[in-house]
């Protein structure tokens, strides 16, 4: 499948080369892939082909990168009920619900965000992250509830794209965890790579991976005759790593409530409350929301600033809990 990708070059980005402007706004291709596409002729700048990946380019510079895709499905678009929480023509916010997917892949072709986005606004997304991910810029795990961004075209795509390599978004999430994080508020700080033995998990090291850092913030601590400790925590993201928050809280020695990747297996609890464990068994997945999220509109440069509700099996855990502390 052939994928045409266009970009005009914002001042933030003037100066740069050529192949690690590529890099840093074309996700899942490496360097060395974007490059030799350059020396194939692949990619156009200013309509010109007689480039090189070491190209600096310029501010208004017009960019155009043609991939050809093999052997990748095609995504059907499929109506599916969206929260929209805010809509113009160059963004999107979404507040996604758990258990939904965001993107297409590992046998979902079906029911995934990106599905649904296709359905309701066709051609009008962002294809810089290719036909499997089509106005995607960040992502939420699939049982992960809450607020993300969506671009409609490439220079909002590209715009947001460099503000999560800066780290200037802000991404505050809640969730319950077992037991008392020590210290009640601080900053993890470790890499993240991939887990050697589960490939489908990830690891915190000190030593391999991506830099990872989480500021938590402990809102209350639940104290309840035959319930163990429970934790009300706001975690902050500085980085966005694959399933960060739910690794961080396994490397301080605790876990989400309904986590069953990164929870610990096989907990025998001593004090038992009938009714709180009927409504952690109803809780699919972990209890982890994305809260807020707030940005510079990637055109306007304005601050955007949005709040989400907490989901139903969220809040009636949370609600048990403070009818039973009070």
């Amino acid at each position: 499948m052939n994928n045409t990708i266009k970009f005009s070059v914002d001042a933030q980005n003037s100066g740069k080369r050529l192949d690690v402007f590529l890099t840093k706004n074309i996700e899942n291709y490496t360097r060395s892939f974007l490059k030799k596409l350059i020396e194939d002729k692949q990619v156009k700048l200013n309509n010109n082909f007689l480039i090189s990946p070491s190209t600096k380019i310029k501010f208004k510079d017009q960019i155009t990168v043609h991939i050809v895709q093999k052997n990748e499905q095609n995504i059907i678009p499929k109506k599916i009920k969206l929260d929209v929480v805010f809509e113009d023509k160059d963004v999107l916010v979404i507040n996604k619900p758990k258990g939904m997917v965001v993107h297409p892949g590992a046998g979902n072709y079906e029911d995934t965000l990106v599905n649904a986005l296709l359905f309701k606004y066709k051609k009008n997304l962002s294809n810089v992250n290719g036909t499997l991910r089509p106005g995607i810029v960040h992502r939420l795990d699939k049982e992960t509830s809450g607020l993300l961004v969506v671009a409609k075209n490439n220079l909002a795509h590209s715009n947001l794209g460099n503000q999560f390599s800066k780290h200037t978004i802000k991404r505050k999430y809640l969730c319950l965890s077992w037991g008392v994080v020590r210290p009640l508020n601080g900053k993890i700080n470790t890499l993240i790579s991939r887990d050697k033995k589960n490939r489908q998990l990830m690891t915190a090291s000190d030593v391999n991976g991506k830099k990872a850092i989480t500021n938590y913030k402990t809102i209350k601590v639940f104290n309840i005759k035959d319930i163990p400790k429970i934790s009300l925590i706001e975690c902050e993201l500085e980085t966005g790593r694959t399933h960060q928050i739910r690794v961080h809280l396994k490397y301080k020695g605790t876990s989400l409530l309904g986590d069953r990747q990164y929870g610990k297996k096989n907990i025998k609890f001593k004090k038992i409350n009938y009714e709180f464990f009927d409504k952690l068994n109803k809780l699919s997945g972990q209890a982890l929301h994305a809260k807020t999220l707030e940005f510079a509109h990637p055109i306007t440069n304005k601050l955007m600033c949005f709040n989400s509700d907490l989901p139903s099996s969220f809040k009636k855990i949370l609600k048990l809990l403070e009818n039973l502390s009070d």
